[in-house]
């Protein structure tokens, strides 16, 4: 993992096809990143919606109908993506909560089987009231949209050689989750297959566990997400601020997942 470099507040207006300049460069690394995980680390914790937004700005540029999952850990941050997100005007986007529900709730944590949970960790996970049917239903959209970009792209496995011109000024396609409502093995639900996985939170632990790791939490929370929103060729963005980028370096030595520094020019990656 490179040296972390803090995005600055300047605007991409500024920038055609760049997001804001680090406040110091890092070196290049000296092997590849398998998987195409990057870290895009902001300065201060007020910077990080805008960031977030001007860089969805830049991919719509460059990617109009890219089908986008970004995770947060919370309802709180749940809310706030979501309502900053629906202001802009190239986008498509479907938030994504947790049902109530009892028998929903039983089968997350079969999700996670590696972990020992107490009585009142069900509610936890009670984030709304959600029915299961929209909940499916957004589900299917998402995948429905994934489809549909799918075929109007070549059949390259290397996203930096899909696009076509015709999917250009098209809307991104975002579906914003928390972690409790992503798609579960133990129902059968079949993976999201996004382009692009935004992290804009790292997993956290919200419940009470047993003999579990932070860091042993956080890599299993982190390979579920890739394994449920993520296409096999697509890339995750980690957005980290402070000393978040110590967390995701242990993510990386843990996880053995190498975690380049995100390019100033996002057309690099995509």
């Amino acid at each position: 993992m490179r040296s972390s470099a803090a995005a600055g507040a300047g605007s991409s207006a500024d920038f055609p096809d760049a997001l804001p300049s680090p406040t110091s460069p890092a070196a290049a690394p000296s092997h590849p990143s398998p998987g195409r995980h990057y870290y895009l680390a902001v300065d201060r914790t007020q910077f990080k919606m805008r960031t977030l937004l001007e860089l969805l700005g830049v991919v719509a540029d460059r990617r109009g109908g890219l089908p986008i999952a970004i995770c947060v850990s919370s309802r709180d941050e749940l809310d706030a993506v979501c309502a900053a997100v629906a202001n802009l005007p190239f986008v498509s986007m479907s938030p994504l909560v947790f049902h109530t529900s009892r028998q929903l709730s039983c089968n997350l944590l079969d999700a996670f089987p590696f972990v020992q949970f107490s009585p009142k960790s069900h509610d936890a996970f009670k984030y709304s009231d959600q029915a299961e049917a929209e909940r499916a239903s957004i589900l299917e959209k998402f995948r429905q949209e994934t489809n549909q970009w799918n075929q109007t792209t070549t059949k390259s496995t290397d996203i930096a050689e899909s696009s076509k011109p015709e999917s250009m000024g098209t809307k991104l396609s975002i579906i914003i989750a928390t972690d409790a409502c992503l798609p579960l093995a133990v129902m059968a639900e079949a993976p999201l297959m996004a382009r692009v996985l935004i992290n804009y939170e790292l997993p956290t632990k919200k419940v009470s566990f047993i003999h579990i790791s932070v860091h042993i939490f956080l890599q299993e929370a982190y390979l579920r997400r890739m394994s449920t929103c993520l296409a096999a060729d697509g890339i995750v963005i980690n957005m980290v601020v402070g000393g978040e980028v110590a967390t995701l370096k242990a993510l990386e030595e843990n996880s053995g997942v190498l975690i380049a520094e995100m390019p100033i020019h996002v057309s690099e990656i995509l």
